[in-house]
């Protein structure tokens, strides 16, 4: 770590609680101190030692196309000579509406708020609304932002610092929600009952690490909702416009009742949707009683970056690309750690990836919890050295963008060979 990074984490430390504005930042998952960025462009950040990096964060996914792409800085310039913020209705937010629709056919009209927290929020209170019910079914080491109602057994910050359960959250919140092991049907038919108001899942677990779905897993909690008059909820706030165009009910074939989105819709501003069938969202104020607001709801800044993003990602082969380069990566990571005898899974769904510390898959959070933790900091802090930026904690999904060129993976998969020779080495004596 740099000396301009060291002083200013002392720095932030005496006016941000751990010097930090997101828990995970902070580096506890893996130990040491943060980088503080200076800048960022395509695959590489900059930090204030003037030092850069490949990044594997893209600031924790919606950086699909790469850092300042652009088309999307464009738009954004555009904007805001235009005017940062109305409390009024913009064309803008309306085009973004109708792109994200189009992607999604189990949307028919969506609201556009400013954080995946808020999109889950919503989508919560809406699933209540609409089947007069108040129990909520989640899964173990899923994270759907810090809603009081949703931080029980939660992922990300959450189990990297082993307290899954949020305290200031009162205990008459958390009794109306039931958290089960992911990937683990059988679990979630013992749960139900008419009292269920929804299951909400991460199609594609990025929380807990990547965990994919098991084959009929979503295929089973469709049915099981259909069953029990429950809504199916998908966070895609992760998934969405990144493992495809269409997100992750497109790729498993199976459509939600309520959708959640963030991220790449906001190419790296701040935003957040709910969005479902047009009767349910029609039970939303100003159309029905379910009240949700927000000032800088569709924020045209936001709106901007969002609308260049999906624009570029609709007309382009990007997904292909990344499904390419992602598969070369997990090919040659998976080789180096057989050749340095270090055991490893390594967990994909096309750009979205965890190297996990384990010999054991990785299928739910019990299993992702198992893994090695000294040896995921050790390569953290070794790739770090290496000039890789990755998520500091072995309990978070990593990304590549389409700005990750070839040339940028091998070079990947040449330093991730040197670490693991290193790790094999210290780990054995």
């Amino acid at each position: 770590m740099g000396k301009q990074s060291e002083a200013f984490f002392q720095r932030a430390q005496e006016v941000l609680p751990g010097g930090v504005n997101s828990p995970v930042r902070a580096f506890r998952g893996v130990g040491g101190s943060p980088l503080f960025i200076e800048m960022a462009q395509g695959s590489r950040i900059f930090d204030v030692d003037n030092l850069q990096y490949i990044d594997c964060v893209g600031s924790w996914g919606p950086m699909i196309l790469g850092h300042g792409h652009r088309y999307v800085v464009e738009a954004v310039k555009k904007a805001a000579t235009r005017g940062f913020s109305f409390g009024a209705p913009t064309i803008g937010e309306v085009e973004l509406a109708e792109m994200i629709i189009a992607a999604f056919p189990s949307m028919e009209m969506l609201r556009l708020v400013n954080s995946g927290t808020e999109a889950t929020m919503s989508a919560l209170r809406l699933a209540r609304a609409a089947t007069g019910r108040s129990v909520v079914v989640k899964f173990d080491g899923g994270y759907h932002g810090h809603v009081d109602s949703l931080l029980v057994k939660a992922g990300s910050g959450g189990a990297t610092f082993n307290v899954p359960d949020s305290a200031g959250v009162p205990k008459e919140v958390t009794e109306l929600t039931i958290s089960i092991p992911y990937n683990d049907l059988e679990a979630v038919g013992a749960v139900m009952s008419k009292d269920v108001a929804a299951i909400i899942v991460e199609p594609v677990a990025g929380n807990m690490g990547c965990v994919p779905p098991a084959e009929g897993f979503l295929q089973g909690l469709r049915e099981i909702c259909d069953k029990f008059g429950a809504l199916l909820i998908f966070d895609e706030v992760m998934t969405g416009f990144r493992v495809s165009y269409n997100g992750a009910q497109s790729l498993y074939g199976v459509r939600p009742d309520i959708t959640t989105l963030g991220k790449v819709i906001g190419g790296g501003m701040p935003i957040g949707a709910y969005g479902a069938p047009r009767e349910l969202m029609q039970l939303v104020s100003p159309l029905g009683p379910m009240y949700q607001a927000g000032t800088l709801s569709g924020n045209p800044i936001a709106v901007a970056a969002g609308r260049a993003t999906l624009s570029v990602l609709k007309n382009s082969s990007i997904y292909n690309d990344l499904e390419e380069r992602s598969s070369e990566f997990e090919t040659g990571v998976t080789s180096a750690a057989e050749k340095h005898n270090v055991p490893i899974v390594v967990n994909r769904v096309g750009s979205m990836w965890t190297i996990f510390f384990t010999d054991a898959p990785v299928t739910d959070f019990e299993s992702a919890d198992k893994s090695n933790r000294e040896k995921f900091a050790r390569f953290f802090h070794l790739m770090l050295a290496e000039g890789v930026y990755l998520p500091p904690s072995q309990l978070e999904a990593a990304f590549f963008s389409a700005a990750h060129a070839k040339k940028d993976i091998l070079q990947l998969i040449e330093r991730v060979d040197r670490v693991l020779k290193k790790i094999a080495w210290e780990f054995e004596k």
